[in-house]
């Protein structure tokens, strides 16, 4: 296989995947819109179940790290990923019903979407929010049956010391992803607030920003994801195809 035959994989590059437009129906009876792509070759060897950056601030289930799991992982890592507006927010897949609710009437949104994973039978699901996602992995993922949670730049506004405290006996994994710029929560406050939690791994990212702009600094966050969901798949090709994933047969 020569370069010419090789794409390489940078922001717009979308690798094969069964992409399915999916809605999800909360406990209060509102519709949440959303995709589910899975590997083309494979069954998925686990699940992301990715929850979004504010709404109110322009996050939604194309925030940029979010939207790039779902178009590489499938194929370079054997991923299932669940992408999904929380109630009242807008991207281009459509509106999801309902208003924002501070984090709080977003547990109904949790629950339908872990739901969802168990109706499916998809495997292994581990939440992996971003900014205000982690809040919402944070307050409500130990309700449900997660093999573990990523935190990209949580802030810890809104998860109390209390929801906090919970997983300090939860026998699930916990990745801390901070980047050495957070606008939020710095490393040196980030191992304040999460001392004490016995199955936290804090990573520590020298150079990164909240919203992790650029290549090197979103490669470095799906890294991380694969490293605590799917290690095996590590390293992740920088270029499709890729001699080390396998290919379906034309």
């Amino acid at each position: 296989m020569t370069d010419e035959t090789m794409t390489e994989i940078r922001a717009g590059v979308e690798l094969p995947a069964h992409r399915e437009q999916i809605e999800l129906r909360t406990s209060d009876g509102l519709r949440l819109v959303g995709e589910l792509a899975t590997p083309v070759d494979r069954p998925p060897v686990a699940t992301l179940v990715t929850l979004h950056p504010l709404p109110t601030a322009g996050g939604f289930m194309d925030s940029h790290i979010i939207r790039k799991a779902a178009a590489r992982l499938p194929a370079l890592a054997g991923l299932a990923v669940l992408r999904f507006n929380t109630r009242g927010t807008v991207s281009p897949r459509g509106r999801s019903e309902g208003a924002f609710g501070e984090g709080l009437a977003e547990r109904a949104d949790v629950a339908a979407a872990m739901r969802f994973v168990e109706e499916r039978g998809l495997p292994v699901p581990w939440l992996v929010g971003w900014s205000f996602g982690t809040e919402l992995a944070l307050k409500y993922g130990l309700e449900h049956g997660i093999a573990g949670a990523v935190l990209l730049s949580p802030p810890l506004h809104r998860t109390t010391d209390e929801e906090l405290a919970r997983w300090r006996s939860a026998p699930v994994p916990l990745v801390a992803i901070i980047p050495e710029h957070d606008d939020y929560l710095k490393p040196a406050e980030a191992a304040e607030r999460f001392a004490g939690l016995p199955h936290l791994t804090r990573i520590d990212v020298e150079g990164g920003k909240h919203l992790w702009v650029g290549e090197s600094q979103t490669r470095r966050v799906l890294e991380e994801i694969v490293r605590a969901v799917n290690p095996a798949a590590l390293p992740l090709p920088t270029h499709w195809p890729a001699a080390s994933v396998a290919q379906p047969e034309a």
